[in-house]
């Protein structure tokens, strides 16, 4: 059904205004009497082989819903009942912020792809924990944080160890995001000193609660081997839970989009179908350099079963989808889970 009516009605009109229906209509329709049953028996899909435990927790299926669809939390028990094994919010900062100017994000169907220069904009971190506090569901939420735009690099830190505070009581793992390209010079905070105060400065603060949470480092898929390098050396050296690989890349050479089109679109972050391949060459470089010393979520380009196996092979305990889910639609979830089931029985 989505493919055939849903999606045509969707990519006809601009990309957000589009994001902005599916929230209203599935807020509407996800709470009409009976949608409980219509969604459970077309969606529900579980079985003993797909848990996970990873950094502490238990994921009864590896399949989440990665950061950016859902920033402030307004749509964490609708997305549960799809299947999500966990759902990140975010990217969240101390203060809310619009963004970028419209447009801001962008179709690339040639490519399945998407373009984007949101630029962080979200509702602040406590309008967010708010809605955390009335969730339902039980799914697994991950905290993805980062800095104000106005915030310079040299005060990051403050912002972010303002968001961990905040959310500790109301998320299960952190995200530190320092790889978008949509905030000026967020990406400078990847670089090996920058990078191992922030996480020292996150890891410390998060070690001093009663329960500490699972910290996760979201990195681009653009840095060189000796960039991952660092990275490897840092993760071991502060001692934080994990990776996400990876954001969205600012490497346009892959698309079959024609370069006037593209070039008409401007700045922003690619994802989609594009970013399948060097995602799994990160995946894997890290996971073979580390001697698998720490967790890797696998993010960029899963449109199906084959992709998902395809990360996890490379070496990722967990993966996540967005733009797939945008082309392919909510179903598959399931089908990546059956998927899976399947791999894993062999």
């Amino acid at each position: 059904m989505y493919k055939k009516l849903l999606k045509p009605l969707l990519f006809h009109l601009p990309a957000e205004a589009a994001h902005h229906l599916t929230f209203d209509l599935t807020k509407l329709s996800f709470n009409l009497p009976g949608a409980k049953g219509i969604l459970k028996s077309n969606y529900a899909f579980e079985h003993p082989s797909l848990a996970r435990k990873v950094f502490g927790l238990t994921f009864k299926n590896p399949i989440g819903l990665a950061a950016g669809f859902d920033k402030d939390a307004k749509l964490i028990d609708e997305m549960a009942q799809l299947g999500f094994g966990f759902i990140e919010i975010g990217t969240l900062t101390p203060k809310p912020q619009p963004g970028n100017p419209l447009p801001r994000l962008f179709r690339l169907p040639k490519d399945q792809a998407l373009i984007n220069r949101m630029g962080f904009n979200n509702g602040g971190v406590l309008a967010a924990v708010e809605r955390l506090k009335k969730r339902k569901s039980n799914v697994i939420i991950g905290g993805n944080i980062g800095k104000n735009k106005v915030t310079p690099n040299e005060q990051a830190v403050h912002d972010y160890l303002y968001c961990l505070e905040a959310l500790h009581d109301y998320v299960d793992y952190f995200v530190v995001n320092v790889s978008s390209p949509n905030t000026p010079n967020l990406r400078d905070l990847q670089e090996k000193e920058p990078l191992k105060a922030l996480l020292s400065a996150v890891k410390k603060a998060n070690d001093e609660k009663d329960k500490p949470k699972p910290i996760l480092l979201k990195i681009a898929p653009d840095l060189t081997h000796g960039q991952l390098d660092d990275i490897i050396e840092i993760v071991n050296e502060t001692q934080i839970d994990g990776v996400i690989a990876t954001n969205t890349t600012i490497d346009r050479t892959q698309l079959e989009t024609s370069r006037q089109e593209v070039e008409a679109i401007g700045a922003g972050g690619v994802s989609g179908k594009v970013l399948q391949s060097r995602s799994t060459e990160v995946i894997r470089y890290l996971h073979q350099k580390s001697g698998g010393s720490f967790p890797i979520v696998g993010v960029g380009g899963i449109f199906s079963a084959e992709d998902a196996i395809e990360k996890l092979e490379a070496g990722a305990s967990l993966v996540q989808v967005y733009s797939g889910m945008i082309y392919e639609g909510p179903g598959l979830i399931k089908e990546i889970k059956k998927g899976l089931t399947a791999y894993f029985s062999k």
